[in-house]
């Protein structure tokens, strides 16, 4: 039976490699490296502290503004057709934006052209991680009792993705702007074919009515409200996030002006953090097996605000990079017990439009750390990072102390 058996188990994986896997990957890494490589471009061309957090805040706001439409769109238009208009229109605008810094390296034209491309790329790249989602999650349902291998796949693509994505992107920055762009452009092209080959997802009806993502958004709120352990996590893990996306958003300012390190040391801080969140995860799920969800949840959120706290004090660039590795490793531990968590409380038919909620909820810190960053001075970013991560610790502990007695934690 088993030689009938891998024969038909090796075409399913060959035709999850072309009409998933593929995809997600060429996605992935455009992804990872136009999160991490806009602000350092914004940075290396404008030399400005400021704009390179407002890029940071262009990239996250818009990305905000849009997630409840893309994933309308998704659902009225089918995910493969959204990935493919989303990652062809940002192979578009990321080509346009290397030809004009191509003719004009400096000055205004150059400075608008970055802070567009953060804001364009921002919303584009929404789009087109809404609709991977999306036929991810469909992929795991037809696998059926395989779903979390698939799933499994996916998140190890997402991390690869991030530990070479922004090593990569700075190191070809060192080359100047137009290659770095070039080589996302060239991803997102590739990305917009591949998705041609994306199994078509469930379409909504086309009488759905217009305010249909809003309601989704409400609906998911509503639903994370009556959850208490849901809920008290969520709130955890979004003051945390406030602390990381500080770090995302001042990493360069304060690697390459306050450390004296080149662009690419940025990158390789990210890149360490990636591999360390890999290891984490990977970790976790054995942890858990053994420990429960509530006691390796709560280690990894006391392992993230130390991370933070230290970071914000860390004297050279390699205790920096060390302690954000650790910072994000308990941040991936975290995610599992998120990702765990929410699997057994939502209910089936209430899903899609809570994890829309999660997700928005979970990400809304990240323009505000953008924020933050162009309205501090280069030396007093320290002090405010020290802020917030002692703001991290105490509403991370808080979440903790009140999810040990709940039921859901306790395997």
């Amino acid at each position: 039976m088993s030689a009938a058996v891998t024969p038909r188990h090796a075409r399913h994986t060959g035709g999850l490699m072309r009409s998933i896997y593929l995809p997600r990957t060429a996605d992935a890494l455009a992804f990872a490296m136009s999160t991490y490589g806009i602000p350092l471009l914004v940075l290396a061309t404008t030399r400005s502290a400021a704009l390179t957090g407002a890029a940071f805040a262009l990239e996250w706001i818009p990305r905000l503004a849009a997630f409840g439409w893309a994933g309308s769109v998704v659902d009225r238009r089918g995910a493969s057709v959204v990935f493919h208009l989303a990652s062809l229109g940002r192979a578009l605008a990321l080509a346009a934006g290397a030809v004009l810094l191509h003719l004009y390296p400096s000055g205004t034209v150059a400075s608008a052209t970055v802070m567009v491309l953060a804001a364009t790329t921002g919303v584009l790249t929404e789009f087109s991680y809404i609709a991977a989602e999306t036929a991810g999650a469909a992929a795991g349902r037809q696998a059926g009792r395989r779903a979390h291998r698939v799933q499994a796949v996916l998140l190890g693509i997402d991390q690869t993705a991030t530990l070479a994505g922004p090593a990569l992107a700075a190191v070809l920055l060192l080359a100047g702007p137009p290659p770095m762009l070039a080589m996302i452009t060239v991803l997102s092209l590739l990305a917009a074919i591949l998705a041609l080959r994306t199994p078509p997802s469930p379409v909504a009806p086309a009488r759905a009515p217009k305010g249909q993502s809003g309601a989704g958004l409400l609906t998911g709120w509503r639903t994370i409200r009556s959850l208490p352990a849901l809920g008290w996590l969520v709130t955890g893990l979004t003051l945390s996030n406030l602390a990381t996306g500080l770090l995302q958003a001042a990493g360069p300012v304060i690697v390459v002006k306050h450390f004296r390190q080149s662009t690419t040391a940025v990158g390789l801080v990210w890149s360490a953090a990636a591999a360390a969140t890999l290891l984490s995860v990977t970790l976790c799920r054995f942890a858990i097996d053994r420990l429960g969800l509530w006691p390796v949840g709560a280690a990894c959120a006391a392992l993230a605000s130390l991370g933070c706290l230290a970071a914000a004090q860390a004297p050279d660039y390699r205790s920096y990079l060390v302690l954000v590795a650790v910072l994000m490793a308990g941040e991936g531990g975290m995610t599992v017990v998120l990702r765990t968590l929410r699997s057994r409380l939502i209910p089936p038919e209430k899903f899609g439009s809570t994890l829309s909620a999660t997700i928005l909820i979970l990400l809304l810190p990240f323009p505000v750390a953008g924020v933050l960053t162009a309205l501090t001075p280069p030396d007093a970013l320290g002090h405010v990072i020290t802020a917030c991560a002692a703001l991290q610790g105490l509403g991370l502990a808080l979440a903790f102390t009140r999810l040990r007695p709940d039921p859901a934690l306790r395997t």
